[in-house]
């Protein structure tokens, strides 16, 4: 039997079960080989924004691997579609799937600028800085119609508070006027993500990210505007794109990135069939490879939840590829360099115009 064809435009090739709702994705499943079988149309590939209104938009990081304290994300579910990405398995706590519903079925958080500005002004917030898109990625396509990304750049350039950013769409360059603002007191970093130079790589594993020249681009105009600009090459997937490690690290230095992290693909939850199922379609020849060579970096398993372990890997490929990026970085980024955001300038009065005391 024929393996399905490869379906351009999303990450994702199928459906994955919701271990949440087993049973109602059993039944879909048994719908949608009715459907092959009567030759009917299965689903549209159009995306689906839905408005949804949480109580809360700022999470407590609490992982002790992850250098940051505070992250918000204003969309559930990411068109981007990128077949690794970590934050699918969240879906599953909507109801949805972590496969093609992760990337067709968006949920819009409306209400996020105004929870947010509930939380800064809130008795007991102390400035810390806080990460748009720990999650998902804050300038997907939603947000060109939504803004709601802009808005809460607004809220935190109002109250004069820390934001981070990490992205890999060209859009946030739309928000410089906010941007070149917050850096002027020295309020907002942002980091570019970067999985691969080649646009055929990109095209598979990322469909729809901005372009690698979009985002090189990207580097160098915020860099231009003074915007501290870092860049995570990530994730880094043995056999498919460890081996452009160095020509990576170059690249965004010379286009004004200051610093550069990196991690090993680990593929937990339902992304780890999803991955495979990715590949036998995607790239069939090199799906046992690559899954063995992802395994190696992880005790023998493709998932890794060991803190301290699971962003690095162990096993002779895992040393490998952290002993080039650690070349890369001395040849690269011997100035590399963390910026440390002011805390100092945050008002978190009702009134902004005091904040007007705290002028530089």
């Amino acid at each position: 039997m024929k393996p399905d064809p490869f379906a351009k435009g999303r990450g994702a090739q199928k459906n994955s079960l919701n271990k949440f709702q087993k049973e109602f994705h059993l039944l879909e499943k048994s719908f949608q080989e009715y459907c092959r079988l009567e030759g009917e149309e299965l689903s549209s590939k159009r995306t689906q924004y839905l408005p949804i209104f949480p109580k809360t938009i700022v999470n407590k990081v609490l992982s002790p691997d992850i250098p940051l304290d505070y992250s918000m994300n204003p969309y559930q579910g990411c068109e981007h579609g990128c077949i690794y990405c970590y934050a699918r398995n969240t879906h599953e706590y909507y109801g949805y799937s972590a496969g093609l519903d992760f990337e067709q079925k968006i949920l819009i958080k409306e209400n996020a600028p105004t929870l947010l500005e509930e939380k800064l002004t809130s008795k007991n917030w102390k400035a810390s800085p806080i990460v748009l898109s720990g999650n998902t990625d804050c300038y997907q396509p939603a947000e060109k119609t939504y803004e709601i990304t802009r808005a809460c750049l607004e809220v935190f350039l109002k109250y004069k508070h820390p934001v981070g950013i990490i992205t890999k769409n060209s859009l946030i360059l739309r928000d410089l006027d906010l941007l070149k603002e917050l850096a002027r007191y020295n309020l907002v970093s942002v980091v570019i993500s970067v999985t691969s130079l080649s646009e055929s790589t990109r095209r598979t594993l990322e469909p729809r990210t901005a372009s690698i020249s979009k985002r090189l681009k990207t580097i160098s105009e915020l860099s231009k505007e003074n915007v501290p600009v870092s860049c995570m090459l990530a994730p880094i997937i043995p056999g498919i794109n460890s081996h452009e490690i160095m020509n990576m690290a170059e690249a965004v230095s010379k286009q004004g990135a200051i610093n550069f992290g990196y991690s090993i693909v680990r593929l937990n939850g339902a992304i780890g069939d999803l991955f495979k199922d990715w590949l036998a379609k995607a790239m069939p020849n090199k799906k046992e490879k690559v899954l063995s060579l992802i395994a190696s970096c992880h005790g023998g398993s493709l998932k890794d939840n060991r803190f301290g372990i699971r962003h690095r890997g162990e096993g002779p490929i895992a040393v490998q590829i952290n002993a080039i990026a650690k070349i890369a970085k001395q040849k690269y980024f011997k100035a590399a360099r963390t910026p440390k955001l002011n805390t100092a300038l945050f008002n978190n009065n009702k009134d902004p115009q005091l904040s007007l005391f705290n002028e530089p």
